[in-house]
């Protein structure tokens, strides 16, 4: 019997091909990439995958019903044609988001309320006028997805609930922080997988710090989250998800060190509670450090950093700090590959570096580009003449570039690495200003966030207050939060 059945993975505009490749690392069939999703196939043991390993992905449909409509009464009519008793019943709650791209349609909201009334009706119809579902704006039971392309109309189950990008881990921000999707995005995009130390001079919140961490451990970035919409389904299989919750046989030892720095004190201190949150504080060196004041890095390594745009969060001199970006590229991280997301090209000229990579990407509602700077050590002719090679993407644009301002290839290189452990992280009161955080006895690490400790019984009863669902004889559970216990 083939139990396998479509879904579609939402993600941001320019990060489609990542979150492709990362749905076939997981087993997904039949994937294509589409605008602003990917469409691929599976059983339930992948929908629940999805949504644990996916990083790029903001929420993860299962389509349960396709038609075609004309107007909203034969939207009405052919929504009220389904079984809705196959999704929910009486008891559940549920919640409509509407996405419609359509000359017949134009009013998404009054899209939603057809809908509504067509799900509350066919109850009605069947049970009395009195009886029908609550319709529930947060936290529904039943989350559904309308999509409207023309007439053509899509229903599906929003199988993720909150938006994915919410991982769990986040304890503090500061303002405009990089969406936790985009972040793993660019990294991924990069080519990084923790070969080689990662920096972040403009850390910000830590978000590319944190989501560094979870790439180059291998660890799901799902697991920090109290639950997701499909717990609430009638065909929720807890067992299933429970053994792939706790399968952690994919997670890697990382040998290298992810640096952090902010020219602001606050912003070190809420990346540094993050951090800790997600108990991966370990592999992060994190200080107080504007960027003019590094003089020297780590070999080899690669950046990843979102510096002001000038919008929210500006400098005071936007033109001198992207010149002094440029500066340190060219003097200190000799050897690297930079990543830089930005979204003024009058700042970017400020870099005074050519890329070899230009891509567009959507960072909220700013249509950002991100750009590759490859720094070779040496001048370009000693460079080209030892064999190097400067790799221009498609959007790169044609011309004459000085000599001094080209990159160069990443060094990779196979490490020996140390037994992966999230125990012994530092503590927040380690922290100095220019200093690295200390590793903690074990019992300071107890009073870190249980949900960063995982397959722990002790930590999940300390939170629900009840055994694991499968609490049985050499059975070790991650904890998490049992949205079922919390009703």
């Amino acid at each position: 019997m083939n139990n396998t059945f479509e879904m579609v993975a939402k993600t941001f505009q320019g990060l489609e091909d990542v979150l492709a490749e990362e749905l076939r690392n997981i087993g997904a069939e039949k994937v294509e990439i589409g605008r602003r999703m990917v469409s691929f196939e599976g059983d339930l043991a992948m929908l629940y995958k999805a949504n644990l390993c996916c990083r790029t992905a903001l929420r993860i449909l299962k389509p349960i019903y396709k038609f075609t409509a004309a107007d909203t009464d034969a939207l009405y009519d052919a929504v009220k044609q389904f079984d809705w008793s196959t999704v929910m019943s009486l008891d559940k709650t549920f919640a409509i988001d509407s996405v419609v791209n359509s000359d017949e349609f134009t009013h998404s909201q009054f899209v939603t309320y057809r809908v509504k009334d067509a799900i509350v009706d066919w109850f009605r119809d069947r049970y009395g006028k009195d009886k029908r579902p609550g319709v529930r704006l947060q936290d529904a039971d039943v989350m559904l997805n309308v999509h409207i392309a023309g007439e053509s109309v899509t229903l599906s189950l929003d199988s993720s609930g909150e938006s994915l990008h919410k991982r769990g881990y986040r304890v503090a921000q500061t303002e405009a922080p990089i969406n936790e999707v985009l972040a793993a995005g660019i990294i991924l995009r990069s080519g990084w997988r923790g070969e080689s130390p990662l920096v972040d001079p403009m850390c910000g919140s830590g978000t590319f710090l944190v989501e560094a961490a979870l790439i180059a451990a291998n660890i799901n970035p799902g697991i920090y989250r109290k639950g997701f919409a499909f717990e609430n389904w009638n065909d929720f299989d807890a067992e299933l998800f429970d053994s792939l919750y706790n399968d952690d046989s994919g997670e890697r030892e990382f040998n290298h060190k992810i640096y952090g720095a902010d020219i602001s004190p606050k912003a070190v201190d809420i990346a540094m509670r993050n951090i800790k949150s997600a108990g991966v504080a370990r592999y992060i060196d994190l200080q107080v450090k504007p960027i003019s004041q590094w003089t020297e890095a780590p070999a080899n390594g690669v950046i990843v950093t979102n510096p002001p745009y000038g919008e929210r969060i500006s400098a005071d001199d936007m033109n001198g700090l992207y010149e002094t970006i440029g500066n340190k590229l060219k003097n200190v991280f000799k050897g690297y590959h930079a990543w830089i997301i930005g979204y003024r090209k009058e700042y970017f000229d400020m870099i005074h570096l050519s890329a070899s990579t230009k891509l567009p990407i959507l960072n909220g509602a700013l249509e950002c580009e991100l750009r590759e700077y490859e720094i070779f050590e040496g001048d370009y002719k000693s460079f080209r003449k030892a064999g190097g090679k400067i790799h221009h993407g498609e959007s790169q644009p044609k011309g004459r570039r000085n000599d001094d301002r080209r990159g160069a290839p990443r060094n990779k290189k196979n490490d020996s690495r140390d037994k992966f452990s999230r125990d012994n992280r530092p503590a927040r009161d380690s922290f100095k200003k220019g200093k690295e955080f200390t590793p903690r006895s074990e019992e300071a690490v107890k009073n870190e966030n249980p949900l960063a400790v995982r397959r722990n019984e002790a930590a999940l009863r300390s939170i629900v207050g009840r055994q694991p669902s499968l609490a049985k004889p050499g059975v070790k559970m991650r904890s998490r939060n049992n949205n079922n216990n919390n009703k």
